[in-house]
């Protein structure tokens, strides 16, 4: 069987931890900075970084249109940390100008856990009854301050939800790659097909 192969969006923020946690789990992946390397993929991850600045390049490079089409086929995403907020439809305190691609029925707050000296890991029960623990950094992180219709929590911390899902669109505050937890992107993995 051929695995699959996940687009990492390259164009700011912790593009080379996602790739070494996907190739770790047996994935190959692809560096997307233009609509084309959209072609083919398996599943997507939106990764952490200045949000902002990621939507910015998103619309510079001609991605906006085609990441909402290819999101909008199906296609498994992943978005964390300022990928969350790309994917988010509501953002309560954008930056001038900042837009995000409005397809998981949430809004977000930027920098909801504080600043980056306030950074921390902390673990956190994941999914439903039969919780697993994941590891999770915090960084800057956004926390989800609405849930729509359809948007099943997996994960609070500090009683703020850090982690939803809607169909194949996975959105976390967190950054899994840095901590070596490779559940989140296991289960990316696992809604491939």
């Amino acid at each position: 069987m051929t695995p699959p192969t996940v687009g990492v969006l390259g164009l700011q923020g912790g593009v080379a931890e996602h790739v070494r946690l996907l190739e770790s789990l047996g994935a190959g992946t692809r560096l997307v900075k233009r609509p084309e390397d959209l072609t083919g993929l398996d599943a997507l991850v939106l990764p952490g970084g200045e949000s902002s600045t990621i939507d910015r390049l998103t619309r510079l490079f001609g991605l906006r249109e085609p990441l909402l089409e290819a999101i909008g086929s199906g296609l498994p995403v992943l978005g964390t940390c300022a990928g969350l907020i790309l994917l988010a439809a509501e953002i309560e305190d954008p930056a001038p100008g900042q837009r995000s691609l409005g397809v998981l029925d949430v809004a977000v707050a930027r920098n909801a856990f504080g600043s980056q000296v306030a950074s921390a890991e902390a673990t956190l029960a994941w999914g439903g009854e039969e919780a697993d623990a994941v590891r999770a950094a915090f960084i800057r992180a956004p926390a989800v301050t609405r849930v729509g219709h359809g948007v099943e929590v997996l994960a609070r911390h500090e009683e703020r939800v850090v982690a939803v899902r809607s169909g194949s669109t996975l959105g976390i505050s967190f950054h899994p790659e840095l901590t070596g937890e490779p559940s989140v992107h296991a289960e990316l993995l696992g809604m491939v097909g």
